[in-house]
């Protein structure tokens, strides 16, 4: 087997991949936080690390891939309450979507979709486990992490301790011993949802979210963990902690995960897209004009560890790619290829560049180099490309639907009279505040592709 390249973030270098495991590839990555529409971001994560997976089972028997959902967090407890419904239907709702948007650019479901709140107590017992060996202290209704006893703090990111304290996301507080110290449980307000755990009434930190999940269902190490380059500190970094401090691994920095891969961020005309800047662009807004695999292929045309700057000319660019190929196929339709990959010259040169972490510019300008002149090549040849452009095409995920490069809307046959009766029913148990079956009405009505919105002058519906 030819050797797989991949940038560790860790090394700060590209290395060889060498698996844990032959027979059966683990990799986790971070998911979305849902409480809003699914961004250009989060859908290069999701775009970058199918692509990944895609070539990972490619290469071997089994790939195990986890990606969460991050379903309790300070801003979806703020978007529920700005919408007075529950934290569960808010996400339920959003991960949905996300799910929905996913699967409009080709990527696959993980094997693994963790929810944050079904692991709060193998989080308890864990985050336990750190207050108990000394890793971790209560102070102030907080369980914190003591950063100052996991010595190889900040082997990751490779930042100084100021860096360190500058990065993190939780204010310098009265109850914290060292600055960058992080939260691994806090307590719940009156308002907000909570578990029982021996420090109170809470909920887990996000940092120890991620370790948990990672842990209980791929085990420890696993091959790869990755995520945006926005998670490399403080979330990953404080993740490594955890986990080196509760396995007792403490010298052993690759005793979580043996690599780690990191994504770059998405810009808007330079600058790094943010609600502050106004600059949010989402998923569901594009797949309005454009196809899904236009979407996933702008996505992708900027190296994966490369910043992507998000443009209408990225996208018809990557339009006219996607109709000079299908237009090829469609044209090669009726030749019958023979899965003869080692004897295809144009594969194996592929191949080369998917492998160099996945290099998928240079495979593309070498399929270029192939189809020139393509009408004076003899049938072979011919074969020798179709088979190449399929094969780039099912690591890349395009080239799966043909029919309409000009949108990707598929219109659903919605039941007019159904959605009424939904409608009635939710507002029913509302007025009897049983909001529990006013919260499964709406979660059904999501499935059907309609979201509701409530107006003093009534409930109003839309597609989605």
């Amino acid at each position: 087997m030819s050797k797989l390249y991949i940038y560790d973030s860790m090394q700060n270098k590209k290395v060889v991949f060498e698996p844990l495991d032959t027979q059966n590839i683990r990799v986790y990555a971070c998911g979305p936080t849902v409480y809003d529409y699914a961004h250009i971001g989060n859908a290069r994560m999701a775009v970058v690390f199918d692509t990944l997976i895609r070539l990972l089972r490619y290469l071997f028997p089994k790939v195990t891939y986890v990606s969460n959902i991050t379903d309790i967090d300070d801003k979806i407890i703020e978007r529920s309450n700005l919408e007075k419904v529950s934290t569960e239907s808010l996400t339920n709702k959003f991960s949905k979507i996300y799910n929905r948007d996913m699967k409009m650019l080709n990527v696959q479901e993980p094997d693994y979709q963790p929810k944050a709140t079904e692991y709060i107590d193998e989080m308890i017992q864990a985050i336990a486990k750190l207050e108990k060996e000394k890793y971790a202290y209560f102070s102030d209704g907080h369980v914190m992490f003591n950063v100052n006893s996991f010595k190889s703090y900040g082997a990751l990111s490779s930042r100084k301790q100021q860096e360190q304290i500058a990065g993190s996301r939780v204010k310098v507080s009265s109850y914290k011993k060292n600055p960058e110290d992080f939260v691994l449980w806090k307590p719940s307000k009156d308002n907000e949802p909570f578990w029982k755990s021996p420090w109170g009434r809470g909920r887990p930190g996000w940092h120890t979210e991620c370790f948990v999940m990672a842990t209980k269902i791929l085990g420890t190490p696993f091959d790869i963990h990755g995520g945006g380059l926005d998670l490399k500190f403080p979330h990953h970094e404080n993740e490594l902690a955890q986990s080196c401090c509760f396995s007792g691994n403490l010298d052993n920095k690759k005793s979580y995960a043996k690599y780690w891969m990191h994504n770059g961020f998405v810009t808007v005309d330079a600058e790094k897209m943010s609600k502050s800047l106004g600059n949010i662009k989402l998923v569901k807004d594009y797949l309005n004009i454009y196809n899904g695999e236009v979407i996933r292929l702008s996505l992708l045309s900027a190296h994966y560890r490369s910043p992507l700057n998000w443009s209408e000319e990225v996208l018809l660019q990557s339009k006219n790619i996607l109709m000079k190929y299908n237009k090829i196929l469609d044209a090669l339709k009726n030749l019958v290829i023979i899965k003869n990959t080692k004897e295809n010259k144009i594969i194996i040169e592929i191949e080369k560049a998917l492998l160099d972490d996945l290099n998928i510019s240079k495979a593309f300008s070498i399929l270029d180099a192939s189809v020139k002149e393509i009408n004076k090549k003899n049938e072979i040849e011919k074969k020798y490309i179709k088979e190449a452009i399929e094969f780039l095409g099912e690591i890349v995920g395009i080239f799966i639907a043909r029919d309409d490069l000009a949108s990707s809307k598929n219109k659903k046959n919605l039941n007019l009279n159904e959605i009424n009766i939904l409608i009635k029913k939710r507002n029913e148990a509302r007025k009897n505040k049983d909001y529990k079956l006013a919260d499964e009405m709406r979660n059904k009505l999501l499935t059907m592709g309609v979201e509701i919105e409530d107006h003093p002058e009534g409930t109003k519906w839309k597609e989605i």
